[in-house]
C-alpha cells in the first residue's frame, strides 16, 4: 500500500504522460455524461457536497469522539480517533501544496472545488472517517447485520464519494485513486500504533448497572 502510494504520488508530480492521458479521456467521458444527465448530477452534488462532504464526515468522527469521552472508559480511543482525523487533514493540505496539481477545467463545468487537486480531500477523508470507524466497530463485535450494514455504508460511502467527484469534474480519477490509497495507508498505520504496547495507565472497565 505504501508502495502503490509513493508510486502515484511520484507519478502525478512528474506529469507522467500516459496517467495524464488516462485521466483525462476518463474524465472527458463522465464529464460529458454530467452535462446531459441533469438528474443524476443533481443527485451527485448532494451527495457530494453534503452527505459525504469532508466536513460532515469529520462532524461524523467528532459525534463518535464525543461518544468515547462520555463514556469515561475510552479516554485513549478519543484520543487517538480525533488526532488520527486532523493528521489526515494536515497531510491533504500538504500534499495538495505539494504537488500543486491544477483540477479540470471546463467550458461548461458542473460544480466547483477549491485548493488543488491531487489526492482528492473528500476521498481520503471518507476513506479515513469510516475505515476507523469500522474498525472500531469490529472491535466490539457487533451482530452480524449491523456489521454487514456498517460495511455496506463504509463501501457505498468510500466509493461513492470518488466516483462522484471525478462526475462533477472537480478530480481527476488518480487524485480520487491518491485519496483512497493514502487514506488507507493512514488508518493501517493508527491501528498499528494503536495496537502497539504502550506505557500508559490502563483504561478502566466499563462500568455496567443494573
Amino acid at each position: 500500500m505504501a508502495v502503490c502510494s509513493v508510486l502515484l504520488i511520484a507519478l502525478v508530480a512528474a506529469r507522467w504522460h500516459p496517467l495524464l492521458a488516462l485521466d483525462g479521456d476518463i474524465s472527458r467521458t463522465t464529464h460529458r455524461w454530467a452535462v446531459h444527465d441533469h438528474g443524476t448530477t443533481r443527485a451527485f452534488r448532494v451527495l457530494s457536497d453534503w452527505v459525504w462532504d469532508p466536513l460532515t464526515m469529520r462532524l461524523v468522527c467528532a459525534a463518535a469522539v464525543v461518544w468515547l469521552v462520555w463514556r469515561r472508559a475510552a479516554w485513549w480511543t478519543a484520543l487517538w480517533l480525533a488526532v488520527t482525523c486532523a493528521v489526515a487533514t494536515v497531510l491533504q493540505q500538504a500534499m495538495k501544496a505539494a504537488v500543486d496539481r491544477p483540477r479540470p477545467v471546463w467550458p461548461n463545468p458542473v460544480d466547483s472545488a477549491h485548493y488543488a487537486a491531487f489526492p482528492s480531500g473528500h476521498a481520503l477523508t471518507a476513506t479515513v472517517v469510516c475505515g476507523l470507524l469500522l474498525w472500531l466497530l469490529h472491535r466490539r463485535r457487533p451482530g452480524r447485520a449491523l456489521w454487514r450494514t456498517a460495511v455496506t455504508a463504509a463501501v457505498v460511502s468510500v466509493a461513492g464519494v470518488g466516483v462522484t467527484r471525478v462526475w462533477l469534474g472537480v478530480h481527476w480519477p488518480s487524485d480520487v485513486l491518491g485519496g483512497w490509497l493514502l487514506g488507507a495507508l493512514l488508518v493501517a498505520s493508527a491501528v498499528t500504533v494503536y495496537e502497539r504496547p504502550r506505557d500508559r495507565i490502563p483504561e478502566p472497565p466499563v462500568r455496567r448497572h443494573g
